[in-house]
Formats: C-alpha cells, structure tokens, sequence
C-alpha cells in the first residue's frame, strides 16, 4: 500500500490536492482501520481497512485482464458498495474512468461509448429488471470498434497486490465524466484526482462532517456527486449508507434504523423526506438527522423553513455541476436567512466572479453570470472546440447561471442565462416567478418558460404539475394568487399548461425546459 502520512480526522486542503485518490484511501485505512465505511440496505458493512485490501485486490485482478495505468474504462454501475470499490481499484490503477449513470438506454449509452474510445465497458448482469449484460452486448456489437466487457458481480476479479506497480503519483485527467445535462448532446468534462478531491474536502469542510457522521449516497453514484462524496468521507472518517434504488419510505426506515445524521441529494429528495414526515407528524421521521444538503438545482426558499419546523432539520444547499462539482455550500454556521436565501458561501480554493452583460464585472449584490476558477473546475471537455467558449481569458469558467455575490461571499442564484425572460424589452426571471408558484397548494413542481411570440418578443409560460389530491390549477387563480404576492403585472405568465409530469434528465430529476419549449412553442 502506498506509503504516506498518517492524518486522523480532517485531511488539509493542502494534503488533498498534492496527493491522490488512491493516497486518499490508504492514508485513512492507516488512520482509522477498523472504522465502519459502507452500509447498504442487505446488511452489507465494510470498514476502511477492508475496503483498501479489497480494493487493492481488485486492481490486481483487473491488471491481469489487461486494464492498467492509463487505461480508458467505462463503467455503468448502480450505487452499491462494490462500485466504490471499482472506483478505488481504477484509481490504484491509475486507469481513467468513465462513469455513467445506470438510467442511460442505448442512445446515450452508445453515444458515450463511441466518443470516449474506452478499452474496456463494466456492467453489472441484471438490475432493475433489466438484463444489461445483453444490453452493452447489443450496444458493443453495433461499434465499430467495440471495447471488452466485463459483467461486474458475483465473484469479482482478484489477484495479489504484489503484482500490482507503484501508484500513479502524476496530477493527468483520470475522470471524464458526461454531462447529464439539460440539452441533447453530453459533454465529456476532464477531471483530475486533484479536482475531486478538493470538492470533496471542502464539502467536508463546509458541513462540518467528523468520523460520527453517517451519511448517505441515495442517489446514482455515477454522477460527479458520488466520487466527491466518497473523496469527503475518506478525507473525514465518516460512515455512510449506499441504497440501489431511492424509494423514500424504504429509504427512510433503513436510515433511521442506522442513525443517519446527514442525507439528501437534490430538492427532490428534501421533499420526498418532507412528505414521508407529513403522513406521521407526531414521530420524527429521523431523529439523528442534522442537516439535508445536496445541489443539481436551486431550491425554493419556502423549503428551508417546511424543512426545518416539520423534520426538525436544516438543509444546507449547494451549488456545483460536472464541470465543477462544488462551488459554494451551505453550512450548518450559517444563519436561517443565508440558509434560506443562497446556495451557500464560495468554498475553499474557489474564486468566483459575476460579470454582467455589458461585460464588465458586477459589485456585491449586483446581477450577472457567475464565473468560476480555482481547485474544483474541470481541465476542459473532451471537445476542444468547447473549451474557447467555455473559459475566459483568465482562465475562468462560464457556468451560463446568473446570480449574485452578495457581501458576505455567499451566493444566490436567479437563473439560467437562456432563463430570463424578455417580454416587451423588460427582463423576466424564471426562478422568481417557479419560487412563488411553487408555494400554491395545486402546484406540485414548476417550470417557467420564455416563448417566441410576434407581439411581445418572448410571452411568459408557466407549465406546473398538478398536485396529487387537489383541483389542477386554473388560469385565473393562479394569476390572482400571483397578484396577491404583490408581483408587478408584467411579470405575470401569459400562458399556463397543467401537466401530468415536466420532462426531466435521469440524475437529480433536473426540469429538461428545452422540451418544455418545444412543446409549446406554438402561437398563443
């Protein structure tokens, strides 16, 4: 195992980012051995120490079938412990993942394949009902050059650490990662062990996590999430919970019967949480719990303070994306207010900048879009061409959100870019409009579109989910509700379509408004 510096408790940002991932694993296997890891909902339980041997073992058996340093491997698992041993084995390796998300179907799968010319594919035989075993063989027979596959449970492949070369110390792109995305056509970003790691450490840092936490990842591991989250509890010492499939009362029974302290995801998981609570008011859902935190999407103000009175929790939001998976967050030090109103502080080793359309750089509590550099972001996309338009000549990020700095460095965000909304030459925010309707006791989910129209420029959609149990929402009521809100008369939608379910991308139930706009895009 490789030989490094023993630190028990919170690793130093400096530590993290010279190192990596695999020097991650062995420095906490040294530090705290026989601390519990991984839990699942079979009883299954592995301590650090356990998980660095079986990992070690892994690499081994994988360097036998031909996969070594540099080696490109896609890998289409779901969330189970054996998957974070795949990803701890890769890295001993020194091998460049590829991970996707195991809702993919053969169009994006096939896609991915062919753009990243990986050597090898990893599939698990079944799960959830389907047979992926013949699906990557149908997907492998149609490439022209297709990788190896390797179905990935049952006896997996071992072999003796002895065998194995020194580690990979170098800082190269070991993650390409695609984005889920809201458009039609993922990106390859280009992560290194170093960037995780630092995302990974200063989400540990912002919320505070120590070797008593349990956590948990209840959502695709895949996703750039479950690497940062998997590099904050080798870096912390923390347990954490791995569930295939997130089914809120099952997922909230095993989650209280093993104390989780901490949980979320995404605003869709808060809520799932949140109804569980509803249909039992007078026994806390989860008594351990301190905090829900997650990311892929704002959250609605209104959610912090549901949360926090009925589950007796905070939730402490983030905000990240694949190409940088955190750049502000949430911590349990904040006030109700900032908890309620940002995404969270800039973490460390994050510098962001707001840059308003004009193309000079907003002051604190100005408006514009939300630029980014520094140990989080991402060496680029696979597409070069990308990269011009991508990065300024400072070298930061364009993220395409708008938001705000404000003066005590936290961050709020008000929209997409594409998301704002000009009617009649007056600009229109999506996110405030979703914020209030959200709040209407018909509506369950919201999604506010700009839609061509000859007279206005852009007229303004609202598309809402009906809420189960209530009378879908009606023209008339929701403009007077929004009246009521004191919303100024320009800004009130044009357009309401009642749906039974928006379109959503298959990560953190992200609203596809691109669909939305074609959808309705047709004269009022």
């Amino acid at each position: 195992m490789e030989q490094e510096t023993v630190v028990d408790g919170p690793a130093s940002a400096a530590m993290l980012r010279a190192g990596t991932f695999w020097g991650l694993v062995s420095r906490r296997a040294a530090a705290t051995p026989d601390a519990p890891m991984l839990l699942d909902a079979t009883g299954g339980r592995i301590t650090y120490a356990e998980f660095a041997t079986a990992a070690e073992r892994l690499a081994a058996g994988l360097l036998k079938v031909g996969i070594g340093p540099g080696t490109p491997v896609t890998w289409q698992l779901p969330t189970r412990i054996t998957t974070a041993l795949l990803v701890a084995a890769l890295s001993r390796l020194g091998a460049v993942q590829n991970p996707i998300i195991h809702l993919y179907r053969e169009r994006e799968t096939s896609a991915v394949l062919r753009e990243s010319r990986s050597a090898w594919f990893i599939v698990p035989s079944r799960f959830g009902g389907r047979d992926f075993e013949a699906f990557a063989r149908e997907i492998l027979a149609a490439l022209p050059t297709p990788p190896n596959l390797l179905v990935f449970d049952g006896e997996l492949p071992d072999g003796d650490p002895a065998s194995l070369p020194p580690p990979v110390s170098c800082d190269a792109v070991r993650w390409v990662v695609y984005t889920s995305g809201t458009t039609s056509a993922p990106k390859g970003v280009r992560h290194t062990d170093s960037t995780i790691m630092a995302a990974g450490y200063a989400l540990g840092h912002a919320l505070a996590m120590n070797n008593s936490d349990v956590g948990t990842i209840a959502y695709p591991f895949a996703h750039i999430g479950g690497p940062m989250y998997l590099a904050m509890m080798l870096a912390n010492g923390m347990s954490a919970v791995m569930i295939e499939n997130f089914v809120p009362a099952q997922a909230a029974a095993l989650f209280r019967r093993l104390g989780v302290t901490q949980s979320g995801g995404s605003t869709t998981h808060y809520q799932a949480y949140l109804d569980e609570q509803r249909k039992a008011p007078d026994e806390q859902l989860l008594p351990r719990l301190r905090m829900l935190t997650g990311g892929g999407a704002p959250k609605p103000p209104a959610l912090f303070r549901q949360v926090k009175d009925e589950l007796g929790c905070i939730i402490a939001h983030a905000y990240g994306m694949t190409e940088v998976p955190l750049i502000a967050q949430g911590s349990p030090g904040d006030s109700e207010e900032q908890l309620t109103y940002t995404e969270g502080r800039v973490v460390d080793g994050v510098e962001v900048k707001i840059v308003k359309r004009d193309g000079t750089v907003a002051r604190a509590g100005e408006e514009g879009e939300v630029y980014v550099r520094g140990a989080t972001v991402c060496h680029g996309y696979t597409d070069e061409a990308l990269n011009v338009v991508a990065f300024d000549r400072e070298g930061f990020f364009r993220t395409g959100d708008l938001g705000v700095l404000r003066t005590d460095g936290h961050i709020s965000l008000t929209g997409r870019l594409k998301d704002v909304i000009i009617r009649k030459g007056e600009n229109v925010a999506a996110k405030e409009l979703e914020d209030l309707l959200i709040t209407h006791p018909s509506v369950g989910a919201v999604a506010v579109i700009g839609l061509p129209d000859a007279e206005r420029g852009e007229r303004v959609c609202a598309v809402v989910e009906a809420k189960a149990g209530r009378d879908p929402l009606r023209f008339e009521e929701m403009v007077s509700f929004l009246k009521s809100t004191g919303l100024m008369m320009q800004k009130i939608p044009e357009q309401l379509e009642v749906v039974e379910r928006l379109p959503r991308n298959e990560t953190f139930n992200k609203v596809l408004k691109h669909k939305l706009r074609e959808q309705f895009a047709k004269p009022a």
